[in-house]
């Protein structure tokens, strides 16, 4: 049976999850084939938001679609693997800024990368200008 065939009866929001979580799984598996720190998804997606920026834990934890707590426990996480740090804010003893290290944004950068080099073979697989196309519809504004 052709593995693609049971994609074929999938309505959009069930394909768009397949895809997603195949193309996590094998961006995950790349990076923990060629690292020896192991990265969650989320702690990829924090560390997405917070590159080259330096906000707050608030402003994170209300621009990500995961509990506080939980992002509480990934950012801990993070700073225990020595990818982010935690300081205080200017004139604000109550709330945290964090930002990636130097080691955190060279982890980054390098993952990055590895998910390049997976567009890429995308693009061998179904075509260049069908990569772009993906791109240019989940871009666009769905209005929902």
């Amino acid at each position: 049976m052709n593995p693609n065939s049971e994609l074929e009866n999938l309505d959009l929001i069930d394909l768009i999850s397949e895809r997603h979580i195949l193309v996590r799984r094998i961006s995950g598996e790349a990076w923990n084939d060629t690292s020896e720190i192991y990265i969650s998804n989320s702690e990829w997606y924090i560390m997405a938001r917070i590159y080259k920026k330096q906000p707050t834990i608030s402003y994170v934890t209300k621009n990500v679609d995961i509990s506080r707590q939980a992002i509480h426990k990934f950012i801990k996480n993070l700073a225990a693997k020595g990818l982010v740090e935690i300081g205080n804010v200017e004139n604000n003893k109550k709330e945290k800024s964090i930002r990636l290290t130097v080691l955190g944004e060279e982890c980054y950068e390098k993952n990055e990368t590895l998910k390049a080099q997976l567009e890429n073979q995308i693009a061998e697989k179904i075509g260049e200008d069908n990569v772009k196309a993906l791109k240019n519809l989940l871009a666009l504004d769905w209005g929902i």
